[in-house]
């Protein structure tokens, strides 16, 4: 079965503040393919957690390894450090906040699109400090400016 994990992270330097995103792309050999970072302006750290996820499912869409494996036989792991965040988009928990629920509802239009098996797991963040080291780089880069 094809697999590939993708680690996010979004942040913000206050709450809400200055805020970044980061992903990491690992092929099923826990090897790094891929990794994106930006500055995404002021935000709290939810909606930051949520714009890294939205943004790894997005690069995903466009990826040739999603056009050579789009089927029910392939799996993606996204991994998060935020376990709020896992469970609203597993549907544990309910999202209060409007401003997440729009974040929420964009998140399952793009699921819809796939074909794959789609598992979003927390990890601590022991487990997710590339993808936070590339939210501080990105923060670093735009507040120096």
């Amino acid at each position: 079965m094809p697999k590939i994990y993708i680690n996010t992270d979004g942040g913000a330097r206050g709450n809400p503040g200055p805020a970044g995103i980061g992903v990491v792309f690992y092929d099923e050999n826990e090897v790094e393919i891929h990794s994106y970072k930006e500055f995404i302006g002021n935000t709290t750290n939810n909606q930051a957690e949520y714009r890294a996820i939205l943004k790894a499912l997005l690069i995903l869409e466009k990826s040739k390894w999603l056009k050579n494996n789009n089927n029910p036989d392939s799996e993606v792991v996204c991994r998060l450090d935020s376990q709020l965040v896992v469970e609203q988009i597993n549907g544990n928990y309910k999202v209060k906040n409007e401003g997440i629920s729009i974040l929420l509802d964009s998140l399952n239009k793009i699921k819809c699109k796939f074909h794959i098996k789609l598992i979003f797991t927390y990890v601590p963040r022991e487990q997710n400090k590339r993808a936070d080291r590339l939210v501080n780089e990105a923060l670093d880069e735009k507040c120096k400016k």
